[in-house]
């Protein structure tokens, strides 16, 4: 990395006609060539210097070191903030939880396309998404499957993820916080938190258009605009546009469109107002379908698939879906040590489905179908208000972070559908038969209310400059209705006072590095059962669960490390098998235990060379309940290993070259642990060349994943498996003016 300084306001008048004279003759070519060097523009005692000291060979000149850091773009970046919700925004460095930070760029270069592959270099988060179909947002970490109603997050809002798949390259980052967050964000699972940052006004002016191909037919175009307008460069701008549309490897179709649109103004010095919004429409067709392991004779799965689209679907099902989120919000610097802001935000999220599921009957491969053809959707308010700000008692530094939050979420659902469980049966081996086009207008009715009011605060007190601690607690009255369009059956849980404390302690041995113990608490579980279960509408009762966490991260420039061991206790939720052909219910009965070990590091090895990898080993149980005891949790791998090498060519500049690996060892596909699915690695090759065209940025990207075309039995949800997706080629072209 190289760094450059110019000094402003330097004169490029020439030497005074006394200088010159008194110059000896001996000196003066020297002279001759200070005077050019300073009409050119270079400062006049830094040329003067230049040739006294040529005149004067006996003298040395000082040595001028000249150094800038390097960081590493592989693995952990520790630098760089993350939203902690009620811990306010800090430095993954300073934050006693263990986290992740994927950056735009990052997800540029690896042409990712679903929120597994977003974490693919994670060895803790395991994908079990499906990009093209109601699968998209499923996702698993620590062995924990992430809830797709409390536990993603737009700018650190909520928002409903079921079904969406994001427009990841209208992305800042995406973070990820690892484990319960009960005090940062309110109820949720206790897996972790993912935070999608969408991109902001720009200081200065910035465009780039970019198109892209994607295997087996897909073409994608994207527009980003961003930078500044007004007096004093008062206001904000941020615009992406993109349009996809094409047959996907997993698919046989998809058209997508996408805005996304980010203001802000500086009203005053200290009160900014801002501004983020995107409106999503999403359609797919000929998706590859899920299936169901219930109903399974025997212990042995079929022979893997091919996961490519139209093997077991046709045109004739499809998953549309409609993604709309406006965010706005104030903030005011009291003075240097103190803000105070508010944001609002609302989100509504509409889908309709036609989709089937496969119920596999044995292990030769022969099936019954059901296709479910209906729509759901959902809607979410929040506001949050919140003061930050550092003040001293005594010897003691204080970080102190305070404040209310108000969020409803409404649910509404389908009340005429299309629900056959005998449309087809058939064989893995052979076509797909069952032909079904949706011919309903969907009615909806409200099938659930949930309301959350809460107050937070947390303290981050500095005892010296090495020790500090951290305390927090969030209380939350919570309300949840959840109804069944008739009046039967309608279920109430409301309980206020809710408390889900947090504690840490940390110890900085150098500015670089953090060692922290913290322990955090959650509710878990609530809201509605989705519509894919036989008790679809029923309203489930949120419990507590607990982590506890030992770890360590350190960021020494060249390289970077981390390293946590947890432990997490929740009430376990799994399917219940109703029977061949029929639909599970989704129940909660005892409780499960997660205790692993994190770790992860990355390097810059000289100029050329940067390596990366993480592991998590992983030891899961159900230790209360009235079946599955001593058993291991669904779709909790004990082991997983990643790694990634990238390495820039040194006689063509700008062009880097990687290649990344993830092993993801054998899990149970079931709470009774009858059915195994086996261990696989999948690896992935990408390449980014970076010149100037015409005065121009221009970059090229290229990846192809799944390099070996791997064929496994991939997990789901718990007794729900896919096939993996095939390898797939993308290519991309971005000219940035």
């Amino acid at each position: 990395m190289t760094q450059s300084h110019r000094r402003a306001g330097t004169s490029r008048r020439p030497f005074p006609s006394s200088i010159a004279s008194s110059i000896p003759s001996s000196v003066r070519p020297l002279a001759a060539f200070a005077r050019t060097a300073v009409l050119a523009g270079f400062p006049l005692c830094t040329t003067l210097a230049f040739a006294q000291a040529a005149d004067a060979p006996e003298q040395s000149l000082p040595s001028v070191t000249v150094s800038a850091k390097q960081e590493v773009d592989i693995g952990p970046q520790l630098q760089k903030k993350a939203s902690g919700g009620a811990l306010g925004s800090r430095s993954q460095l300073d934050t006693p939880f263990s986290t992740t930070v994927v950056t735009g760029e990052d997800l540029a270069d690896r042409q990712v396309t679903k929120v597994g592959d977003v974490f693919f270099n994670d060895a803790s988060v395991s994908d079990n998404s499906n990009g093209n179909n109601a699968w998209a947002s499923y996702t698993t970490v620590r062995g924990l499957q992430l809830d797709w109603r409390n536990a993603y997050k737009i700018n650190g809002m909520p928002f409903i993820a079921y079904g969406i798949t994001m427009p990841y390259e209208q992305l800042e980052q995406v973070e990820l916080l690892k484990g319960a967050s009960g005090f940062m964000y309110g109820f949720g699972n206790p897996g972790g938190t993912v935070n999608y940052v969408t991109k902001k006004p720009t200081d200065k002016f910035t465009a780039s258009v970019e198109l892209g191909y994607r295997s087996s037919h897909v073409w994608t175009e994207h527009i980003d605009v961003g930078g500044r307008a007004g007096p004093n460069d008062m206001f904000g701008y941020r615009l992406n546009l993109t349009h996809e549309e094409g047959k996907p490897a997993n698919a046989i179709g998809i058209n997508r469109n996408t805005v996304s649109l980010g203001l802000d103004a500086r009203i005053t010095r200290d009160l900014t107002w801002t501004f983020d919004s995107i409106y999503q429409d999403r359609n797919t067709w000929g998706a590859t379908p899920s299936f169901y392991l219930g109903s399974l004779a025997g212990t042995q799965l079929p022979g893997v698939i091919s996961g490519r689209g139209g093997l077991y679907a046709g045109p004739d099902t499809h998953f549309y879906s409609n993604l709309q989120v406006y965010q706005t919000g104030l903030r005011y610097t009291l003075n240097p040590d103190w803000t105070v802001s508010t944001t609002y935000s609302f989100s509504k999220q509409a889908r309709s489905r036609n989709e089937s599921t496969f119920f596999l009957a044995d292990a030769a491969g022969n099936y019954s179908s059901s296709r479910y053809d209906g729509a759901e959707n959902q809607q979410f308010s929040n506001w949050t208000t919140m003061v930050e700000g550092k003040f001293r008692t005594g010897p003691f530094r204080h970080e102190l972070v305070a404040g209310l939050s108000w969020q409803k979420q409404i649910d509404r659902y389908t009340s005429n559908f299309y629900n056959n469980f005998s449309l087809a049966s058939g064989n893995l081996n052979g076509p797909y038969t069952g032909i079904h086009y949706s011919d309903t207008v969907f009615q909806k009715y409200r099938a659930g209310d949930t309301e959350q009011k809460s107050a937070f605060v947390s303290d981050t007190m500095h005892l010296t400059d090495k020790w500090s601690v951290l305390a927090g607690v969030r209380v939350t009255n919570y309300d949840q209705g959840s109804y069944t369009g008739t009046g039967v059956g309608d279920t109430n849980y409301k309980k206020n006072g809710l408390l889900t404390p947090t504690a840490a302690i940390m110890f900085k041995p150098m500015p670089s590095t953090t060692l922290y113990a913290s322990y955090v608490e959650s509710f878990d579980g609530g809201g509605v059962v989705a519509s894919n279960y036989l008790n679809a509408g029923q309203g489930l009762t949120p419990a507590k669960s607990r982590q506890y966490e030992v770890g360590a991260k350190t960021d020494q420039g060249f390289w970077t490390g981390t390293a946590a061991l947890f432990r997490i206790e929740r009430r376990s939720e799994f399917s219940r098998d109703n029977g061949a052909g029929v639909l599970p219910s989704f129940v909660q009965d005892g409780k499960s235990v997660y205790q692993g070990l994190e770790l992860a590091a990355s390097s810059r090895i000289g100029s050329q060379w940067e390596v990366g990898g993480s592991t998590m080993f992983l030891h899961t149980e159900y230790t209360e309940g009235d079946t599955n005891i001593g058993n291991r949790v669904a779709g909790a791998p004990n082991f997983m290993l990643t790694g990634r090498v990238a390495y820039r060519i040194p006689f063509v500049p700008g062009l880097k070259v990687g290649v990344d690996g993830k092993y993801t060892g054998p899990m149970k596909a079931d709470a009774a642990n009858n059915l195994n699915l086996g261990g696989y690695t999948v690896f992935n090759l990408g390449a980014t060349y970076n010149t100037r065209v015409a005065g121009k940025d221009l970059t090229l990207r290229a990846a192809l994943t799944n390099l070996t075309n791997k064929r496994y039995w991939g997990f789901q949800y718990e007794n729900y498996a896919q096939p993996a997706d095939p390898r797939a080629i993308s290519l991309s072209a971005k000219i940035a003016y």
